[in-house]
């Protein structure tokens, strides 16, 4: 009862204040309603072994770089320290592979020690060994300081389906192979040369990536940065960088970070991991906040469904609704999704077969994410229940980086008036996208929490956090 009335103190005190709207600065637990928010999976054992292995008799004059990498949200890297490159400079590497049967996907090329924390990894020009068993897949990337990428594959051009299809390589062998980067190509603006055994193929940076500029001072072996997975093992010999050569007849003393550790991670697709806590990252003015790990769901299986939010009288479409407050994105990993706004607590997490749509039902608020050639953004959306949706197309201006800076929002809905369809407004430090919502969907929509939700199809996660909220709670 006390928490209750000093929520309701806030809200008549406030200048702004508005009769059905509540504000939420969670300087207390608010003990919110939620359902398999805080997974109890148990944790995963990851194992990081390598690093250089000096030669042995068996092994001939050289020794080599390489061992036991593990896919994990928690970086891990063995590499070498290189003067500062950027997109203007030209950059290459070549050596030899040797990929033994078994998992495993990991990073090989240029990376920034400094910016490790997700993936598509940002300030990266990289391999990525992708291993199945006894064969493996080669792709490269590439990652912007502002988080947008692209990527190219080591495969074989089918020209009637127009596309290319991996090489799945044999493992156990040896493959010679380079990753060279020139600032000239392209028409100027960049292009990735990567060959792999016999195969060459190539990677433009997309229009407008290169002046996002990039910042590279390593070049090594670096875990692919997501969720932990089944570990693989490499083996680099041969090596050059930059036009030198590699001596690994003896310790060459390259930087590892973890790269002989052996842990529990919780980084664990899709042990959700969201709810109240008493940190300060989102911005707001005290501490304590909403947020944490959030992976997309699968509404096929309920384990894999999730909210977390607050109790709401009945809310319909028939009138506005409103919600604000700060937001940041602290990391987001390619592939990702967080959903925010007025839900329904059966609804929105109804389990059935259906993939058409990555959309909650009886859900209105915003999405973070974004897809890669592009990075992140927040943008408004909807659905209604059993179909009805819409989004913006583009996603807009309002862009966010996984940097851990916080930012301001609101939320508006409109609902339709004689002149046009009911409106979906979003604005982000100021930046606004709107959506139409269709009639349709007044009769269908229904509400009864405001919080975060889970998407209807799986994949990767983000950790967003929110902060001094307000929101419509009755109408």
């Amino acid at each position: 009862m006390g928490m209750l009335l000093v929520g309701i103190t806030i809200v008549l005190a406030g200048a702004a204040a508005e009769e059905g709207v509540r504000f939420e600065n969670f300087d207390q637990d608010p003990g919110w309603d939620g359902q398999n928010n805080r997974s109890q999976a148990p944790l995963r054992e990851v194992k990081q072994d390598f690093g250089y292995v000096p030669p042995t008799p068996e092994g001939g004059a050289s020794g080599r770089i390489g061992g036991t990498i593990t896919p994990d949200g928690v970086p891990a890297f063995y590499a070498m320290e290189i003067p500062a490159k950027t997109f203007d400079d030209a950059m290459t590497a070549s050596g030899t592979i040797e990929v033994p049967k078994g998992a495993g996907n990991t990073l090989l090329g240029f990376f920034n020690a400094e910016t490790v924390n997700e993936w598509r990894t940002p300030n990266t020009i990289v391999f990525r060994i992708n291993s199945r068993g006894d064969i493996f897949h080669v792709h490269f990337e590439y990652g912007t300081a502002k988080w947008r990428a692209n990527a190219g594959v080591i495969g074989r051009v089918d020209k009637e389906a127009d596309r290319v299809y991996p090489l799945e390589l044999p493992c156990g062998e040896e493959y010679p192979w380079s990753l060279s980067y020139d600032p000239a190509g392209n028409n100027g603006n960049g292009i990735i040369t990567a060959t792999f055994g016999e195969v060459m193929a190539e990677c433009n940076l997309s229009e407008g990536h290169r002046t996002d500029s990039a910042r590279f001072n390593r070049f090594g072996i670096l875990n692919v940065n997501k969720s932990v997975d089944s570990s693989g093992d490499l083996w680099l010999s041969d090596l050059s960088v930059l036009g030198n050569p590699v001596n690994l007849s003896a310790d060459p003393q390259w930087i590892g970070l973890r790269n002989h550790e052996t842990y529990l991670s919780a980084e664990i697709r899709p042990r959700f991991d969201f709810g109240y806590s008493p940190t300060h990252y989102a911005g707001g003015k005290a501490s304590g906040e909403i947020g944490g790990l959030h992976f997309r769901g699968d509404c096929r299986y309920p384990v894999k469904m999730a909210y977390y939010g607050a109790k709401t009288e009945p809310l319909r479409l028939e009138k506005p609704l409103h919600a604000s407050g700060t937001i940041v994105l602290r990391r987001g990993v390619s592939d990702s999704t967080t959903y925010f706004g007025f839900f329904h607590h059966e609804h929105s997490i109804r389990s059935n077969p259906e993939q058409r749509s990555g959309l909650p039902e009886d859900f209105l608020g915003l999405a973070v994410e974004g897809p890669s050639a592009e990075g992140f953004f927040v943008y408004p959306t909807w659905r209604a229940h059993e179909g009805v949706e819409n989004h913006t197309s583009g996603y807009g201006p309002a862009r966010i980086y996984p940097d851990g800076a916080p930012h301001t929002w609101t939320l508006d809905y409109a609902p339709p008036t004689g002149e046009g369809p009911g409106e979906l407004r979003l604005t982000l430090d100021g930046n606004e996208v709107t959506v139409p919502v269709d009639a349709e969907a007044l009769s269908v929509a229904h509400f009864n929490r405001l919080g975060f939700v889970t998407a209807w199809i799986d994949g990767n996660g983000q950790r967003v956090y929110i902060d001094d909220l307000r929101y419509t709670e009755n109408q």
